[in-house]
């Protein structure tokens, strides 16, 4: 037991180091030492009966108390920069400030000084409370099975105060909860389904008093299997096993171990709170009540990305598997499926912590490894791997577009542009188009932009001009081919690619025609872009026949010169075309002689 405790004692240490400062009399913030800082009872560091919570930094070095602050009702603290809690401190009559190292420490205090500036401001409405009419809230009925039925009335009946004093009430009653819940495996013993309804009842009222603190009671692990066992008997609606569920069908799978205890406890609760939210009282929860959890479950997945990235071992040791030949197919699965997941609960964190984050992955060859998952013939697991690529597009493309650009990570540019011709049937989707167009966006620094831009222009841009050729009936065969199209266009070739694949690839040129119009000359009118181009025009499928057009009229509109040569070429010899692409042909060259 021992070395558990002080392994969670290590982990959360960085979470709660800060350093404390002064603000002094010539308006500069003077360094006070660092420390590690707590919340705690006032009375247990004076032995004083006081029951005020305060704020307690301890030296890191000598345990000398660094600072003593006893938390006030009033509005006098503020978070700033996502890392920094200041306030002016009435007994020391000066400004103070705690700087943390990490974001999620800072909210984790801040959070806890919001909740003790409400548990006072409660207090005081309770303590009014009790002085009037409703002085029977004092404390709660004791748990029996008798007083059900009282105890129902106080949690579910009260008014808004009163239900702050029940909130005070069963947070300040240490065997309140653990009673309850006596009695609950009791009815359910004896199949009490009176009280079982009844317990049934409490809990839900419980939940729906909305206090963070009451949260962490019932869904810590000592609670959260017989909270959700309470919720089982709604009595209106059959009896469900949850229980059984969560037991027996939900297996935790490890493609790491994570040997960490609050990170493995952390990770438990959110799936729980999860299935509870979501599964088990969806239609009784309130809006207010689902924030909460939202919240709840928000700061879980920070502070679990922020304990695991912390871990150098557990890194290191999943990208030695990623990258290791002898790992088995499940297993890389697995550990892709994990990589996954843990990129997108990095969402939780700040942003400064997230871009951080990202450049770590990328210094443990994230890129590499998704190189090698878009060589794999799991189609599921490329789309894993385009997923993550979506994440670094979304939050830092330069560190993509830094890997791409140098020759180790060039053939990542191949891979995408394949994966965007490959056919993933119902999961088609639009994810490799929007990365290619990251990468060749102009925003893109000067040397980047020029590597990946020569890159795909010279090695794949005739990969997608083919598939366009392959899918569409030449002009000689056209109108016979149009004729004998399905219901799904041409497939006189069994090459042709599916209309959605096509119709992304008319965006990638319509995109680069704009971004890059002075590779236009030496790239896209050299290669018979045109040509290719007009023959979508006898395809069925109108949109195929609109997205042709457009990428015309896009050429069109950056006027040039040698377009109007070409477009005339082709008018000339028109006669040996269908007649469909006769007229649009002709309109196109009338259209670009009025611009002129």
């Amino acid at each position: 037991m021992g070395a558990p405790e002080k392994t969670t004692a290590s982990t959360s240490s960085s979470m709660q180091r800060v350093k404390v400062y002064r603000l002094n009399g010539e308006g500069k913030w003077d360094d006070q030492g660092t420390g590690h800082v707590t919340i705690d009872y006032l009375e247990v560091r004076h032995n004083s009966r006081s029951e005020d919570l305060g704020l307690f930094v301890i030296d890191e070095e000598d345990n000398e108390t660094l600072l003593v602050h006893r938390i006030s009702s009033e509005d006098i603290y503020r978070k700033q920069e996502d890392t920094i809690i200041s306030w002016r401190d009435s007994e020391f009559s000066s400004e103070l400030a705690l700087s943390f190292q990490e974001t999620t420490g800072c909210s984790y205090i801040w959070d806890h000084i919001c909740n003790v500036q409400r548990n006072i401001q409660f207090n005081t409405i309770s303590n009014e409370a009790y002085h009037g009419a409703n002085s029977e809230l004092r404390e709660l009925p004791e748990v029996e099975l008798s007083t059900l039925p009282s105890i129902l009335k106080v949690v579910v009946d009260s008014s808004i105060t009163d239900q702050l004093c029940v909130t005070e009430l069963i947070l300040h009653d240490q065997k309140f909860l653990p009673k309850l819940m006596d009695l609950f495996s009791m009815c359910e013993d004896l199949e009490n389904y009176d009280a079982l309804h009844l317990i049934y009842k409490i809990v839900r009222g419980i939940i729906l008093l909305n206090s963070p603190q009451i949260f962490e009671k019932i869904f810590s692990d000592e609670l959260i299997m017989d909270i959700v066992g309470c919720l089982e008997y709604d009595p209106d609606v059959p009896h469900i096993h949850h229980r059984n569920f969560l037991k027996e069908h939900v297996v935790f799978k490890e493609a790491i171990p994570i040997k960490d205890p609050l990170a493995l406890s952390k990770i438990h609760q959110t799936y729980r709170v999860t299935y509870l939210k979501d599964v088990v009282l969806p239609r009784v929860l309130d809006d207010a009540t689902i924030a909460s959890l939202n919240s709840m479950i928000h700061s879980n997945n920070g502070m679990v990305v922020t304990l695991l990235k912390d871990d150098n071992t557990f890194i290191k040791e999943l990208f030695t598997r990623l990258k290791s030949p002898s790992v088995g197919p499940e297993s890389k699965t697995n550990l892709v499926y994990f990589l996954q997941e843990f990129c997108n609960l990095s969402k939780s964190l700040q942003m400064v912590q997230q871009l951080r984050l990202f450049r770590d992955l990328v210094n443990e060859g994230i890129f590499d490894v998704i190189a090698d998952i878009l060589r794999s013939d799991n189609k599921k697991l490329i789309l894993t791997g385009t997923d993550i690529l979506m994440l670094f597009v979304s939050q830092d493309p330069t560190l993509l577009r830094s890997y791409v650009s140098r020759q180790e990570g060039a053939s990542l540019i191949g891979l995408l542009v394949k994966g965007m011709l490959k056919d993933f049937g119902d999961d088609m989707h639009c994810q490799f188009l929007e990365i290619i167009r990251s990468l060749l966006d102009t925003y893109t620094p000067t040397g980047q932009r020029d590597a990946i831009v020569d890159i795909f222009y010279e090695r794949h841009l005739n990969e997608l001009l083919d598939v366009i050729a392959s899918s569409c009936p030449p002009y000689g065969n056209a109108q016979i081919v149009h004729r004998s199209t399905s219901s799904n266009g041409y497939h006189g070739n069994q090459n042709s690619a599916k209309p959605e694949i096509l119709l992304n690839i008319y965006d990638l040129l319509c995109f680069c025609v704009l971004q890059h119009p002075y590779k236009i000359k030496s790239k896209f009118l050299l290669s018979g872009v045109i040509d290719k181009v007009l023959s979508l025009t006898c395809r069925k499928e109108k949109y195929l026949v609109v997205a042709a057009i457009r990428f015309i009229r896009t050429l069109m509109s950056i006027k040039v010169s040698k377009l109007c040569l070409i477009l005339l070429s082709m008018t000339q010899c028109k006669d040996a075309l269908p007649s469909r692409l006769q007229t649009r042909l002709s309109s196109f060259h009338w259209e670009y002689v009025h611009q002129i």
